[in-house]
C-alpha cells in the first residue's frame, strides 16, 4: 500500500498544479460562451475524459511513442510551448472579438468539436502536463513495484479528471458570481498567466536542448 500511495501523492501534486482546472475556469467560460447549461455539462465531460486518456497515455506509453517517432521530451515541450503561448495572446488581446463572435448562436455541434482542440489540449493538458507525465511514467518503469506505482498513478489520473469535469461543469455559477467585468478581468490575468508558462514551458525545452547538445 506505501508504493501506491506514494506513487498516488507524486502523480497528484506533480499533475494537479499544472492542469489547474480552477484556474482555467473563466477561459473555459470565455470559450464557451453562449453556450447553455446544458451544453458546457457536456463539454465538461468529454474534457474530463479526453484529459484522462491524455494523461494516462503519457504517463504508461508516451515515452515509447516519442522514440517510435524519434521525438523528445524537450521537443514537445518547445512546440507545446509555443502554442500554449499563441492560445495565451489570443485571449489577452482578442478577448472582444471572442465574446463578439460568441454572442452570435454557436451550432452544438461545432462546440462540442472543440472539446479536444483546444479545450482539451493545449488549455487543460497541456504539453507542461504531457511532459510531467512522461518523465513520471519513465521514473515508474525502472521502479521495482510497477504495478503498485502503476495503480497509484492511474487513481490519481482519475482524480485529476474528476476535478476537471467538477470545475468546468459548474464553472458557470463562478462566472456568474463574478459579473460580466470580474469576470473580464480574471480572463485576462488567467490568459496573462497563461502566456507565462506557455514561456516557462518553451525555455525548459530549449534550456534542455541546450544541455543535451553540450554532452
Amino acid at each position: 500500500m506505501s508504493h501506491i500511495a506514494t506513487s498516488f501523492l507524486a502523480v497528484l501534486v506533480a499533475l494537479f498544479p499544472i492542469v489547474n482546472p480552477l484556474g482555467m475556469i473563466p477561459v473555459f467560460i470565455q470559450l464557451t460562451e453562449g453556450s447553455d447549461d446544458r451544453l458546457r455539462a457536456a463539454l465538461a465531460g468529454r474534457i474530463a475524459f479526453n484529459g484522462l486518456m491524455l494523461m494516462i497515455g503519457a504517463l504508461f506509453v508516451g515515452s515509447h511513442i516519442l522514440a517510435f517517432f524519434g521525438l523528445t521530451v524537450p521537443a514537445v515541450q518547445i512546440a507545446g510551448g509555443l502554442v500554449v503561448v499563441t492560445t495565451g495572446w489570443r485571449l489577452l488581446y482578442q478577448g472582444d472579438v471572442e465574446r463578439a463572435t460568441a454572442r452570435e448562436k454557436v451550432a452544438d455541434e461545432h462546440m462540442l468539436r472543440r472539446a479536444f482542440f483546444p479545450l482539451t489540449m493545449p488549455l487543460t493538458v497541456g504539453p507542461g502536463t504531457i511532459s510531467v507525465a512522461i518523465a513520471l511514467g519513465a521514473r515508474s518503469a525502472d521502479s521495482d513495484a510497477i504495478v503498485l506505482d502503476g495503480i497509484g498513478a492511474f487513481v490519481a489520473t482519475i482524480v485529476v479528471a474528476a476535478s476537471i469535469y467538477v470545475c468546468y461543469r459548474y464553472g458557470a455559477r463562478v462566472a456568474r458570481l463574478l459579473g460580466p467585468d470580474g469576470t473580464d478581468v480574471v480572463v485576462r490575468l488567467s490568459a496573462f498567466i497563461l502566456i507565462c508558462l506557455g514561456l516557462q514551458i518553451l525555455w525548459n525545452g530549449l534550456a534542455a536542448f541546450v544541455t543535451l547538445g553540450m554532452r
